[in-house]
């Protein structure tokens, strides 16, 4: 084989696993099926002759091109965020899965960060990322107090407005939070959440960055010169990848994806996200 390329929709999920009642998801759970009865179809002539819109169970009746091969594969690991489906991708089978905070984190989790930044947050507590904004982002910036907030995923989330702390300083609160949070509070991934705007306009600024756990030893120091794209280098932390600028949008993933494809990459891992 001359050259891999993988990409990664994340966020289209294909269907509910076996295993979906773990994670507090109906058999229902599709989302690219949902997408498509809910507009009425939608025109992916790509998708189609690759076999994805059938591997979705979408419309099976539309045949692959001739040499293309499609399927439907089940995760060994516990979880479902993006480190653990990445990582089992090279090779990492995690189990147990990363500890996950429906109510929120742990009091003294919280005044422990709270202690080493010298700074209250606000939140504490399972949101959207968007939602959240309209409804502590007029606080934070009366305040000054970091939101702290996480998902159904194993992350550990903190929103600042970039006027009130200058990008450079939210890494920083990020770095101390990745620090501190260990086995059993391993969160898999802490991720800065920049915002800018004002009540009502909150829009989040393309300047986020993720803190993953360090992988153990897998198939990127195997391969290595892997162009990766979006944020497959930061989930495993740079290791066998190759230093390339950091993209934040679908749009800005798909330009180096064709800059890639130039180039003499043997492997290129790409991760495109913004579907929802």
């Amino acid at each position: 084989m001359k050259r891999v390329i993988l990409v990664v929709l994340d966020g289209c999920g294909a269907g509910a696993a076996p295993d979906h009642a773990a994670y507090k998801d109906g058999p229902e759970a599709a989302t690219l099926k949902n997408v498509w009865k809910a507009v009425g179809g939608f025109h992916t002539p790509t998708l189609a002759k690759v076999g994805f819109l059938a591997a979705c169970r979408i419309a099976p009746n539309i045949d692959p091109e001739p040499g293309a091969r499609y399927g439907r594969l089940r995760e060994l690991s516990q979880g479902k965020d993006s480190v653990t489906g990445h990582w089992e991708m090279m090779g990492i089978i995690t189990d147990p899965g990363f500890p996950t905070y429906p109510d929120g984190f742990p009091l003294d989790l919280v005044k422990e960060f709270e202690k080493r930044i010298g700074l209250q947050v606000l939140g504490n507590r399972p949101a959207s990322g968007t939602k959240i904004l309209d409804e502590l982002g007029e606080q934070h910036v009366e305040t000054r107090c970091p939101i702290l907030y996480t998902s159904a995923d194993s992350v550990f989330q903190i929103a600042c407005h970039e006027e009130i702390y200058p990008i450079e300083e939210l890494y920083g609160f990020c770095e101390v939070a990745r620090e501190l949070l260990v086995a059993p509070h391993n969160v898999s991934r802490v991720i800065a959440r920049p915002f800018v705007g004002s009540p009502g306009k909150w829009v989040r600024t393309e300047r986020r960055k993720d803190y993953p756990l360090a992988p153990p030893r897998n198939w990127t120091d195997e391969i290595g010169d892997i162009f990766g794209i979006g944020v497959v280098p930061e989930l495993f932390a740079g290791r066998g990848f190759r230093q390339v600028n950091r993209t934040q949008s679908n749009r800005e993933h798909a330009e180096v994806l064709f800059q890639a494809l130039e180039t003499d990459a043997r492997f290129i891992f790409a991760n495109f996200e913004d579907f929802d």
